[in-house]
């Protein structure tokens, strides 16, 4: 505040005042340049624009009994009504003064009603909740809480450690948690690997011995045809001993070590051995 005893004064354009007339209040002056009769006038002028205040750190107890430093810091402005400037003047001697110590007890109340653990996450909420009862008096000073900040919450050293060991064990537990999850999901898709390398093996097991038995079904299917074709040449050009020699040579090429041959009164009858599926070719007479 200050105030103007002269002839001439000028007041800027965040500034508002009001005139007294020997002691009595006169009217309300706004921004501008005027005059005025020194010994019988005199102007009184309020800054309106915001003004911030900072809230002293203070020792508050908790609801659970726990001592905790706090401090915080608000924006305070006088109203620019004519009303609400008389008021700064005439309802409070000293009005910043007076809204920070309302603010430090309001502030000791809103921790005494929360627990620590409350307190360390509410911050929000006690300035809000201290905004609005800080307004409710603030009115009748002719004044406005524009906001109230929590800046430090501070518990004591004891509580400080014992905050970290249980916020280190909790990550600890969440890495653990962590690296498990990661090794079962890892042990999961091993499984799901070796199941289909498993069938993967299986399915080319069944087609290799699938492919291996139609060749030796092909491979017996040709070699009693090339024995069948050696018993009709031999039946059309060879007579007697001479054909039954060159049957037995023929079936002998034919058949190497995979069969053995039998003669009969009926002629030869080499029999073909491959596995379990045995081919007979009978020949002529």
């Amino acid at each position: 505040m200050r105030t103007i005893v002269g002839f001439i004064y000028t007041l800027k354009p965040y500034e508002r005042g009001i005139q007294e007339f020997l002691g009595k209040y006169s009217r309300f002056v706004l921004p501008g340049f005027g005059f005025q009769i020194p010994v019988f006038q005199m102007i009184r002028i309020r800054d309106i624009r915001e003004h911030t205040m900072d809230i002293p750190p203070q020792p508050v107890i908790t609801k659970d009994n726990v001592e905790i430093r706090v401090d915080g810091v608000m924006w305070v402005r006088p109203k620019a009504d004519e009303e609400s400037i008389k008021r700064t003047f005439y309802n409070i001697d000293n009005w910043k003064r007076a809204v920070i110590q309302l603010a430090m007890t309001n502030l000791r109340q809103e921790f005494g009603d929360l627990t620590l653990d409350e307190s360390l996450v509410a911050r929000e909420k006690i300035a809000n909740n201290l905004q609005s009862v800080l307004n409710k008096f603030a009115d009748d000073w002719g004044l406005i809480v524009s906001k109230v900040e929590i800046m430090l919450i501070d518990p004591p050293e004891d509580i400080k450690i014992a905050m970290h060991k249980q916020k280190t064990a909790e990550q600890e537990r969440r890495s653990m948690r962590l690296l498990a999850t990661g090794e079962f999901e890892a042990a999961e898709q091993q499984k799901l690997a070796t199941i289909q390398r498993a069938e993967g093996d299986r399915e080319a097991a069944i087609r290799k011995a699938e492919g291996e038995r139609e060749a030796s079904i092909k491979i017996a299917e040709g070699r009693a045809e090339a024995i069948r074709l050696v018993n009709e040449a031999a039946e059309k050009y060879f007579q007697g001993n001479a054909q039954v020699l060159r049957q037995l040579e023929m079936t002998e090429n034919a058949l190497r070590d995979n069969a053995k041959v039998v003669v009969t009164q009926e002629g030869i009858s080499p029999t073909l051995l491959l596995g379990e599926l045995p081919l007979n070719v009978k020949s002529g007479k």
